[in-house]
């Protein structure tokens, strides 16, 4: 297994980029996998480093990053040491960082993978950037979504938390995990405001015109299932698979304390191999 971890790639917006890339082999040209991870995530979490060792076994070229403002720093990407950063993310921000990896495949291409043959991963709130940069990007060719949310913005459809939001110029949300209070400035707000046919999920979906893997759980607490079903409305072609009993992670957890790999992990690699292959 060839591993290259914590690749420092200049951003876009004055922050780097973390890449980590999983292949076995050299030769050949290898379809690319891009996974994004989620609100209050980063590449490193839980088990995400087994999925991406089960797709490199199957002949792809996997590459996971951070988003430049998740909150973690290059020196620690395990822990979210840099609140500011991560309070001052939005999703022009991100679109940008999938530019960032897109261009460093381009300006780093051996003829080890394919550039003609890029799938993009996301996951949860980052299946909704997905959506949207892949509706919009020629360079992707193929989506996948876990978990994803149908819907960009925070709180975009309260009017009450966004007066306050914008007379306290900051909103907190509780990390359940770390117990971290983490702060979104208001600039994530007027991101969504002036940016809204962008960003709007739903226009890119029902638009969307590739092939794209739909996965969701029924036991998903943080973003429900209708999510699923909506996108399934909004575009019909969609391959969507609910799979029983899962949740948000599909089983994973941070830090997982294992080598295998959770039932629900399993079965969704299973499901995207069928996809791609």
């Amino acid at each position: 297994m060839n591993i290259r971890k914590d690749i420092k790639v200049k951003g876009k917006h004055g922050r780097p980029v973390l890449i980590d890339t999983y292949n076995i082999s050299n030769k050949g040209k290898l379809p690319i996998i891009i996974m994004a991870h989620g609100f209050k995530g980063f590449k490193d979490w839980g088990h995400w480093h087994l999925v991406a060792e089960e797709f490199a076994k199957a002949g792809f070229f996997f590459l996971k990053f951070n988003f430049s403002f998740n909150g973690t720093t290059p020196e620690d990407p395990l822990n979210f040491g840099d609140l500011e950063a991560f309070g001052m993310n939005n999703y022009t921000k991100e679109m940008a960082d999938i530019d960032t990896v897109l261009e460093w495949l381009e300006e780093n291409d051996t003829g080890i993978y394919d550039l003609g043959n890029i799938t993009l991963i996301g996951h949860s709130r980052g299946g909704g950037v997905s959506i949207v940069k892949s509706a919009e990007d020629e360079r992707i060719h193929q989506l996948i979504t876990w978990a994803a949310v149908e819907k960009l913005g925070f709180a975009s459809y309260n009017p009450d938390i966004q007066k306050e939001w914008k007379e306290k110029g900051v909103w907190y949300v509780m990390n359940g995990r770390t117990k971290q209070e983490m702060p979104l400035y208001y600039q994530l707000h007027e991101d969504v405001l002036e940016n809204k046919e962008r960003f709007d999920v739903e226009r890119a979906a029902k638009s969307f015109s590739k092939p794209w893997l739909l996965i969701h759980g029924t036991e998903d607490n943080a973003v429900f299932i209708t999510a699923a079903y909506k996108m399934k409305e909004w575009q019909p072609k969609i391959r969507m698979e609910i799979m029983e009993g899962a949740n948000h992670v599909f089983g994973g957890k941070h830090p997982f304390p294992s080598e295998e790999l959770p039932l629900h992990s399993r079965q969704l690699i299973a499901l995207c191999l069928d996809f791609l292959q």
